[in-house]
């Protein structure tokens, strides 16, 4: 995979150290590339046929690449059979060529809730921070995002994306394979930073927020999405063992305390902007990803409550500004 070009619009933006990092950092991560299945989600992008001149829509729901029109019957198979190997696919929805990829979280959900609430993304660098497979970097590419970069360690979102890229190869967007751990020291100039559903999963809040702010140019916009509890007070919920079967989930906050965490480190105009409560019509189990969904992780009982005893997912969109 060619990160060149990303490479030179971070040096065309006043981010030329992280782009010298970057450079040696990719080189050291695919050239050390150990996971047993990459040969095979390799060889599913490798495998997928070349169709020149694709559609595109990345304002509707799903993730439009390509119609049924444009691709021949055998290819649409051969395409499907590719991707079906790619599996399981978590974020979307994507449509590729007539092809439905109903995904198990359905992800355009969160986006319209949270796209009329933060600053117009046109011509505006984006960091996307836990990206998953791009699904929403799309998104803002719909919306005239100058560029946009993603950020996820997990291999498989990595080769999903580059199935998507792969029939949009000048679409200015790309996803780097590393954690939030491995962003610089360096001060970063991006117009906007999303973090979504990550911040639940860093020890230390603070200095996830201090990471963020120092990605955002002055005046740059924060988006953050997190699991919260409900709570008028400033408190948090700090789970002994799993989380709705999740590892390493060690903070939930309540909204004001998420909001407090945004104004200890600096950001301006702190604000919750959403709170939902996740429910099977936004995540459940498809063809697409077979293995358990929100409804394994739940009280068989007792729906407010996740299987542990705690409190049943409800997440919330934060909006700040950097001073």
């Amino acid at each position: 995979m060619s990160y060149k070009r990303l490479l030179e619009v971070l040096n065309g933006n006043e981010m030329q150290e992280w782009s010298s990092l970057l450079e040696t950092q990719l080189f050291e991560y695919y050239s050390n590339i150990n996971h047993g299945d990459y040969p095979r989600w390799k060889s599913a992008v490798d495998n997928l046929p070349i169709i020149s001149d694709v559609s595109i829509d990345l304002n509707l729901d799903s993730v439009t690449v390509g119609s049924e029109s444009e691709c021949k019957n055998e290819q649409q198979a051969e395409i499907k059979e590719q991707l079906k190997d790619l599996m399981p696919w978590r974020k979307g929805p994507f449509d590729l060529f007539g092809i439905d990829i109903d995904t198990e979280w359905r992800s355009n959900l969160k986006w319209n809730r949270l796209k009329g609430q933060i600053k117009p993304l046109e011509n505006r660098m984006v960091l996307d921070i836990g990206c998953g497979n791009g699904y929403y970097g799309w998104r803002m590419i719909g919306e005239n995002a100058k560029y946009v970069v993603g950020m996820d360690p997990t291999l498989l979102f990595i080769m999903q994306f580059s199935a998507v890229k792969k029939y949009l190869p000048d679409a200015n967007i790309d996803i780097i394979p590393l954690g939030v751990q491995e962003l610089p020291k360096s001060q970063l100039n991006f117009d906007t930073v999303f973090s979504m559903g990550v911040i639940y999963h860093r020890r230390d809040p603070a200095e996830h927020m201090t990471q963020l702010m120092n990605c955002l140019k002055s005046g740059g916009e924060l988006v953050l999405e997190t699991l919260v509890i409900e709570s008028d007070e400033r408190v948090a919920l700090n789970p002994d063992g799993r989380y709705s079967k999740m590892r390493n989930v060690w903070s939930i906050p309540s909204c004001s305390l998420l909001t407090q965490w945004a104004e200890d480190v600096g950001f301006i105009n702190a604000r919750i902007v959403d709170v939902t409560k996740t429910t099977a019509e936004e995540q459940r189990q498809t063809d697409w990803m077979i293995y358990e969904s929100l409804s394994d992780f739940l009280d068989k009982e007792d729906s407010n409550k996740t299987i542990e005893g705690h409190p049943a997912p409800t997440r919330a969109i934060l909006v700040a500004e950097k001073p």
